[in-house]
Order: C-alpha cells, then structure tokens, then sequence
C-alpha cells in the first residue's frame, strides 16, 4: 500500500455500498406473485453496528429495487438507501451534498458494471473478490470475503484498522454493552 493509499483510507468518513453480489450472493429467489427472498448475513449488521460507532456515515445504493433491500435497511437502520439506479453517480452526489462530504471521504463497495463510475469516482474504491476481474481491477482493495459473507464487517474493521481505531471503538463498544446490563 502506497502511501496516497494510506492517507485516503484515513480520510474515509463514509461507507457507501452496493446490495446485490455484496451484501447478498448475487441470488435472487422468485416465488409466486414475484415475492422475492434474499439471504443476508448477521456479520454486515455487526459491520454496520461498529461503522455506526465509529461515526461513519453509511448509504446503499443498488441499480434494481427491492423490498427484501428495503426491509433489511429497515433492520440496519440504514436511513440512505437508493434503488432502481443504473447511474449511480446520482445518488452518489445527493449523498455527498447530504453529508458534506467529498468523494475522496469516501469508501464504496461493488462488484459490478453500474458500480464503476462510483468505484472510479471516490476516494477508497472497493470490491469483492467474486466481482469481474475489470471491477477488481478499478479496487484499492478487494475483499477475502465474498458477496453475502460478511462484506461490511470486514471493510469496516479494514478502514478502522488503518485508521488506527478498530480496537479504540471496539472497546468503546464493549463498555456500552457491559454497562446495559
């Protein structure tokens, strides 16, 4: 890692991702009636719960739309999630805007072709080592973990680690859950 690289990966204050062939396998299963499934696994929400307290913005952003997306932000308490975008440089920007961000602060998550415009754009692209090799080729880094294995949690813990405070906010974690009980 160079260090530019470095110094990105310190910047990022977001996670930004796409859902299917990340968060998700890539499978979808269709019933009758179009009722779709979709399997998640309890990892990303241990991402999402640390990248919360590791004050990190978090967004989805996915190129089709889906109510087993809709429901699983909904557990996450992902309030940004954006469907049915081919171009995802347009919810890319409004997130910026919304955030007061710049793309450099950035770190996104993708494994296919409506991902690369955003992948390109950003400051800490990422991707999943399932993704095509034209889309790995676009990563700073790629995960060990493949799409629905537990994605986030390991680009969170990933960023933090670099950013010098995995252990620091697990520990601040770690003190909230004692102190429940």
């Amino acid at each position: 890692m160079t260090d530019q690289e470095l110094a990105r990966i310190k910047g990022v204050k977001a996670l930004f991702s796409d859902v299917d062939g990340v968060l998700t396998d890539g499978s979808i299963y269709v019933g009758p009636d179009n009722y779709e499934l979709k399997r998640f696994t309890v990892d990303d929400g241990v991402g999402v719960a640390i990248a919360r307290a590791a004050g990190l913005s978090l967004a989805l952003i996915s190129g089709r739309h889906s109510e087993a997306t809709t429901s699983r932000a909904g557990q996450l308490k992902i309030e940004d999630v954006y469907q049915g975008y081919l171009n995802k440089l347009e919810p890319l920007e409004l997130l910026l805007d919304k955030f007061g961000l710049t793309a450099d602060e950035v770190a996104y998550v993708g494994d296919g072709l409506v991902d690369l415009p955003v992948l390109e754009r950003v400051g800490v692209p990422v991707s999943v080592p399932n993704a095509p090799p034209w889309v790995r080729d676009r990563a700073m880094y790629v995960t060990q973990r493949a799409g629905g294995q537990g994605v986030l949690l390991e680009v969170v813990e990933w960023i933090l680690t670099h950013q010098g405070r995995w252990d620091l906010v697990l520990s601040g974690m770690r003190k909230q859950i004692y102190m429940a009980d």
